[in-house]
């Protein structure tokens, strides 16, 4: 089950050509085809995923309020706590199309290694109200989200970013936006996974065109230019089998990226289940760059 848009492109054979045309001789549509983009990157699927079957003991649902958030807007999370009072945080970032309902078992299994997850729909997804998302719109959810981790967790050495797919480019950004605040607002780690370094280089990979695609791109997500600059350790895992988002872009972020870091390509593994397959590794990775979960 892919969290990207990208397969979508590949089966309707989506015109670059043709939107650019439609760019340079339609301006006035531009607001229009804003929209349908914004409507392909995100996939949203509503309702329920059709294999949930509810929500362990111990998560609780949260509503976030912030002033950023208008009148009819806002975020639905889970919050759950670790067994240990004391454990690590982490603030869970997903990628398109499904909404919680689809990460629980994601979820499940960062729970399992030893965090407490604060997981986030952004607006428009599931029980987030609010319209359309966008990459601005994104970005604001995932600040909003960690302002409440950080009152969950106040000790900024045990809270870590997650981000897949298309979270990983908003947990980079989370990460490059919190390096210039104040120490108490700072994470200990970022973790990104099955990511890319940004829409206009996958897009062109997937679409297999030489055509300046993203020139036609609105949402930019460019984790890119941004990762070197986090300021924190970094872990970047990909799946070595994904067949949505090629491995070689993780690799290209992992060297564009500061040290301390640490890459984790996973045999056998695909878009989705990096985290079942990693086994031990991704504890190892972690512990390699000095973060201990327990």
């Amino acid at each position: 089950m892919p969290s990207s848009w990208f397969a979508l492109l590949r089966r309707r054979r989506l015109s670059l050509t043709v939107l650019a045309c439609l760019l340079l001789l339609l301006p006035i549509g531009c607001a229009k085809l804003e929209q349908t983009e914004r409507e392909l990157v995100f996939r949203i699927e509503p309702g329920t995923a059709h294999w949930f079957r509810g929500l362990p003991a111990g998560i609780e649902d949260v509503q976030l309020q912030s002033p950023e958030l208008g009148a009819d807007e806002s975020l639905h999370a889970w919050w759950w706590p670790a067994a240990r009072q004391d454990a690590p945080a982490l603030l869970y970032l997903h990628g398109s199309r499904w909404n919680l309902t689809g990460q629980l078992f994601r979820i499940e299994q960062l729970h399992a290694m030893g965090f407490a997850v604060l997981a986030v729909d952004y607006r428009g997804f599931g029980q987030s109200r609010g319209a359309l998302p966008s990459e601005r719109s994104v970005y604001q959810d995932a600040l909003i989200a960690w302002q409440h981790l950080t009152r969950l967790q106040p000790e900024a050495d045990k809270r870590f970013i997650y981000g897949h797919s298309l979270g990983g480019a908003v947990a980079v950004h989370l990460a490059h936006e919190l390096a210039g605040e104040d120490e108490a607002a700072q994470a200990a780690g970022l973790i990104v996974e099955s990511s890319f370094t940004n829409l206009g280089d996958v897009a062109a990979a997937v679409t297999n065109t030489s055509l300046p695609v993203r020139w036609l791109l609105s949402q930019e997500f460019d984790s890119l230019s941004k990762i070197a600059d986090v300021g924190i350790p970094v872990l970047i895992a990909h799946g070595r089998d994904d067949r949505y988002v090629p491995a070689r872009f993780s690799e290209a972020l992992f060297e564009a990226a500061s040290e301390p870091k640490q890459l984790l390509l996973i045999e056998g593994a695909n878009h989705n289940n990096g985290l079942r397959m990693a086994g031990n590794s991704y504890r190892e990775a972690l512990q390699a760059l000095g973060l201990e979960i327990n």
